[in-house]
């Protein structure tokens, strides 16, 4: 059953990165989701090199008590802070073969509030 998940999620993920790429101007948002944080970075696919990254490990998430949904948020929030130090407005979002709702989605608009534009 988990391989045909991982499956799955690998060629949807494959599908999307064929649409999906990132410039200097406008990077691509990538997310990695496990059970326990949430990862997303900036990456910046011409030179394919990562502008900024952030994650729910960061000492500020992680101290407080949240959830996995709040975390995310504040996930969201804390790259579109990085991407803005950087100079970076407008991305492209890539959800890496999972699902558009909960995690995911709760990432996203915290990227929204915190000034990016996709």
């Amino acid at each position: 059953m988990a391989v045909n998940k991982a499956l799955r999620r690998q060629k949807i993920r494959y599908k999307i990165r064929k649409r999906v790429t990132g410039t200097a101007e406008r990077p691509r948002l990538s997310i990695f989701r496990s059970n326990k944080y949430i990862y997303a970075q900036l990456v910046d696919d011409a030179t394919g090199v990562t502008l900024a990254t952030a994650n729910s490990k960061d000492a500020s998430i992680s101290s407080q008590n949240l959830s996995k949904q709040e975390e995310a948020k504040l996930v969201g929030k804390l790259i579109a802070e990085r991407a803005q130090s950087e100079g970076i407005e407008s991305i492209v979002f890539d959800r890496s073969g999972y699902l558009y709702h909960g995690r995911v989605k709760n990432l996203a608009e915290g990227a929204r509030e915190g000034g990016l534009q996709f």
